[in-house]
């Protein structure tokens, strides 16, 4: 099994959450590495394609970030988000970009399923947490989002770079006002995300055959994340058309 480093990062700012998976996606040597992660305040990421205005409810988040990645909105509260970040020539990146979500969603629904939640790819049906007008990612699904009790739960985005890959997601624990009611744990287990994420880390290591070391983020992958987070909140680049 090849070994990954495990960085978890929890109650992080948005500056530097989103600063340390740039880093890890434009570091050619990095090794591959998993991150756990979570927001201080509660944070509102927005798509890097989004037009600001789509989101009408932006105002209601603690603080604003725009991604690297794209697709919509995600209200970061009452979650665990993750990510990932290899090279291109990953076997986990094999094939079409849709298989890697594909892997990556199935290994989800395996540590989802350890609670009682039967979790699965949405296919070709529409969902009743679909809805127009939000901007937010959570309204809005695809058929390879991971979903379960007709609703979804589960929002991924990759972002392919120097032949590196980052695909980071938000694993919804419980919902909030900006996104109602979409599919949560609540109905199966009150969960933080620190008692959460032993869950998926196991189900990670299983299903993408992969070992982990915990440890922290080297010192220049850390001062480069505090040089380039502040912009990931600038009113220029979250005001972007």
């Amino acid at each position: 099994m090849e070994l990954w480093r495990l960085i978890s990062t929890f109650e992080a700012s948005p500056e530097f959450n989103m600063g340390l998976d740039q880093a890890l996606l434009e570091t050619p040597e990095a090794p591959p590495t998993l991150r756990l992660y979570t927001w201080s305040p509660d944070t509102l990421s927005l798509g890097y394609f989004q037009r600001f205005d789509e989101v009408p409810r932006s105002g209601e988040a603690g603080a604003i970030v725009r991604r690297i990645t794209g697709g919509g909105a995600i209200h970061h509260t009452g979650e665990l988000t993750f990510s990932l970040a290899c090279s291109l020539e990953h076997p986990l990146y094999r094939g079409a970009v849709g298989d890697s979500y594909a892997r990556i969603h199935r290994a989800i629904a395996v540590a989802l399923a350890k609670l009682g939640v039967a979790a699965e790819l949405r296919g070709e049906r529409a969902l009743a947490s679909d809805r127009e007008g939000t901007g937010m990612c959570f309204h809005h699904s695809t058929d390879l989002d991971l979903v379960w009790d007709d609703r979804k739960g589960v929002g991924s985005a990759q972002r392919r770079k120097g032949g590196r890959v980052l695909h980071h997601g938000s694993i919804k624990l419980a919902s909030s006002p900006l996104e109602g009611d979409i599919a949560t744990l609540e109905r199966y287990a009150t969960l933080a995300p620190e008692d959460f994420a032993p869950l998926l880390l196991e189900a990670f290591r299983s299903e993408l055959a992969i070992r982990t070391r915990p440890s922290a983020a080297e010192a220049d992958e850390r001062d480069y994340a505090r040089t380039v987070g502040p912009g990931y909140r600038s009113e220029q680049f979250l005001h972007r058309r």
